[in-house]
């Protein structure tokens, strides 16, 4: 049974929190780009775009770890989201599959807090109630089999997505 305490949502900045790690809505190529991913990338500084073109990109659905450098963050998650295109290419699939690789690799690491933001519903255009009850159900069925992490936070950008996020955990 989870902890109701294990879930948290906030409405703000995901790159100023304080918690082990934060994710990373990347692309396939984790060169920075726009949304979340642009602000993290500026956030951390140079170093974190060093780290990942070490990384050789990223597959969609997957997920990779680099080091927080310049964020109260220790660690970024990269994962790489489906591009919304009607549902017909595995979309719900893929974005399940990211929530689950980055759970995952919390767990290897230890990571005890972590923070979500809206995976694909930027300039993807993953429909978002769709995203965050994905979201919702993957942190849910980790959760029930696993004490790491020991709190997950959706970070809600703007205040549609933070009553959707809202309505979806009550």
């Amino acid at each position: 049974m989870i902890k109701k305490n294990r879930i948290e949502l906030l409405k703000g900045d995901i790159t100023n929190l304080n918690v082990d790690a934060i994710v990373n809505a990347a692309n396939n190529t984790l060169r920075g780009g726009s949304g979340v991913d642009g602000s993290i990338h500026n956030a951390a500084g140079p170093e974190l775009l060093a780290a990942c073109e070490l990384l050789n990109g990223c597959k969609t659905g997957e997920a990779k770890i680099t080091k927080g450098y310049r964020l109260k963050a220790k660690y970024v998650i990269h994962t790489v989201g489906p591009v919304w295109c009607g549902g017909y290419r595995d979309e719900t699939e893929l974005l399940a599959s990211c929530y689950q690789s980055s759970l995952n690799i919390a767990k290897e690491n230890k990571i005890k807090t972590i923070a979500f933001p809206g995976i694909s519903t930027g300039v993807y255009g993953f429909p978002k109630e769709l995203a965050a009850t994905i979201a919702i159900n993957e942190i849910k069925r980790f959760l029930n089999r696993n004490s790491i992490p020991e709190k997950i936070i959706f970070v809600a950008f703007d205040i549609d997505s933070y009553e959707t996020y809202s309505k979806l955990l009550k």
